[in-house]
């Protein structure tokens, strides 16, 4: 195969047909907006469904589902990739961007893959939004909240997290609730919360498996927790959500 006689090829038709790629200006600009916790950009941009419009989209794959799949993996890379230098913890940045790539497999329609995208843009848009807020915190509330993000399945103390800041457990809580405006358990049982609704939409663990994953004593306490949080049980919320946020 010529590789360099089929692209002048390529070239000739694509002079011939006018196709050109979107501005480099416009994309830098959405990156940009993401990493910078822009949401009202982010949304307007959403809804004039720019990533699926088929003007400046470059051909990746003749089959357009396809073609809209290479698009949203390009795009969550370029995201993960700006929202990193803008200040997201690396490791946090990749395992969202897994997250997404994976639900993007299972979907079967290009209008499945462009609502996924744009719940995709602006989930990383909302925490680099409270990123840029956090950068009034304190590094060491900054320590303790990154601590509990990345120990969801355990049980958390305020002893362990005194320690891993090297304060005092008072001292920890008061400039926690100074701070933040809330004591420390009901941030990590917010952030439990969290993680339990979204297994309840895109996973299929039964409730008892989700209360043991995020090291609740006990179903009833995961229930009782969630409902005093969510305003529903569980499973009523599932009923409600499960797989529809794609």
């Amino acid at each position: 195969m010529n590789l360099q006689k089929e692209w002048n090829q390529q070239e000739l038709r694509n002079v011939e047909e006018s196709l050109a790629h979107r501005p480099l200006e416009e994309e830098y600009t959405f990156y940009n907006a993401v990493s910078s916790g822009d949401i009202n950009y982010v949304q307007e941009n959403c809804l004039k469904n720019v990533f699926s419009n088929p003007d400046g989209m470059g051909l990746l794959s003749t089959n357009p589902l396809t073609n809209i799949r290479y698009h949203f993996v390009i795009t969550v890379a370029m995201i993960v990739r700006h929202c990193v230098e803008a200040g997201m913890e690396l490791e946090q940045a990749y395992r969202l961007s897994d997250f997404y790539i994976l639900k993007m497999d299972s979907c079967t329609s290009i209008e499945m893959i462009c609502k996924l995208h744009d719940s995709m843009a602006l989930d990383y848009t909302g925490k680099m939004l409270l990123l840029k807020k956090d950068c009034i915190i304190s590094k060491s509330v900054i320590r303790c909240m990154d601590y509990v993000y990345n120990h969801l399945n355990s049980r958390i103390t305020i002893e362990e997290l005194a320690d891993h800041t090297n304060l005092s457990p008072g001292y920890l809580s008061r400039l926690f609730k100074k701070e933040l405006g809330i004591p420390i358990s009901n941030y990590i049982m917010e952030k439990k919360i969290e993680k339990a609704q979204n297994l309840l939409k895109y996973s299929d663990y039964s409730l008892i498996e989700i209360a043991n994953y995020l090291a609740f004593s006990s179903q009833s306490h995961f229930i009782q927790s969630f409902r005093k949080s969510v305003g529903i049980t569980p499973k009523k919320y599932r009923d409600k959500f499960y797989r529809t946020s794609w």
